[in-house]
């Protein structure tokens, strides 16, 4: 079993930037697909940026130029760097993680873009 806590969401101003982390309870990274996902209310669950084994990254259309996906195999731990952060950007941010037959899901943390 892992178990995934993401991090580093809060109110930020439109124009800004966050920070979110996904931190796993063991080393997973190097054979793992890790995703960032959000939800905003009202809206589906949708994939916004996804590392495969501590490597290759994926961009939603949506978010590329913006935000940059990267992973730390030392400390099990997957990034989401958000800049230019807009409203459309709120949602609560959610990390997957996929082990061979298993999935796994973080408890989400709360991304608030606001004046």
């Amino acid at each position: 079993q892992v178990q995934l806590v993401e991090s580093g969401g809060g109110l930020v101003q439109p124009g800004g930037s966050l920070r979110l982390s996904c931190a796993a309870s063991r080393s997973i990274f190097s054979f793992s697909f890790m995703g960032w996902y959000r939800q905003a209310p009202g809206k589906e669950r949708e994939l916004v940026a996804s590392i495969i084994g501590g490597g290759r990254t994926n961009i939603a259309d949506s978010v590329k130029g913006r935000f940059t996906i990267s992973g730390d195999n030392a400390k099990n731990t997957v990034y989401l760097q958000m800049n230019s952060l807009n409203p459309e950007d709120t949602a609560v941010y959610y990390c997957r993680a996929v082990t061979g037959r298993y999935e796994y899901w973080g408890q989400g943390t709360q991304v608030t873009v606001s004046s």
